[in-house]
């Protein structure tokens, strides 16, 4: 937990002046989870862009002016659809001492010898969701799919995490299989309307 942000307060809500700030590089955003206050802050849009890059998941160490640093994880970022920029984004205090709920991407490592022989990959799911201490939070886990074969599939519970770490998702979900040409043909023909 080495990155820091600042947060600055925000003052003045009229949508004018949120306008005027997102145009600067600040985004507008909340934190929940200290006390039972939300605090309305914004955030320097680069500087977070940049820690979450590395790991979308940190968590980080929050200033909140000179007084106050917290631990906080990002809880939600709101999009604009067409541009892509950030709206808003919503920051949880995180309780250090508490285990808490977040999702781990899942990266999908080496070429499976089922696509050399002709098969296609098909990916279900990019991440598990899974339950922990906060610095027993992995920032992704890589999966070597090299072995699997046409017919192959990886579920969930092949996933072998350190201790401490559970896993929420259902056991059973499959991440990531080896289709023929012909069983996705099949797949798109039942999904068709008659």
């Amino acid at each position: 937990m080495s990155k820091f942000i600042q947060f600055n307060k925000r003052t003045v809500e009229t949508k004018s002046n949120i306008n005027a700030a997102r145009k600067q590089g600040r985004v507008p955003a909340v934190l929940y989870g200290i006390g039972k206050e939300t605090l309305t802050l914004e955030v320097n849009e680069k500087e977070l862009l940049n820690i979450l890059k590395k790991n979308p998941r940190a968590i980080l160490q929050g200033k909140v002016g000179d007084d106050l640093e917290v631990p906080v994880i990002v809880q939600h970022i709101q999009k604009d659809t067409l541009s892509g920029k950030m709206l808003h984004i919503d920051f949880q205090h995180v309780n250090m001492k508490k285990s808490m709920d977040s999702k781990v991407t899942i990266h999908f490592a080496g070429e499976a010898v089922g696509i050399k022989s002709g098969g296609t990959l098909q990916v279900e799911i990019y991440e598990v969701e899974v339950r922990c201490m906060p610095e027993d939070l992995p920032t992704s886990m890589e999966v070597d799919i090299s072995g699997l074969d046409i017919g192959d599939q990886l579920l969930v519970s092949d996933l072998i995490f350190q201790g401490g770490i559970e896993v929420l998702t259902d056991p059973d979900t499959v991440m990531i299989q080896i289709k023929t040409v012909h069983d996705e043909a099949e797949e798109a023909a039942d999904v068709t309307p008659a």
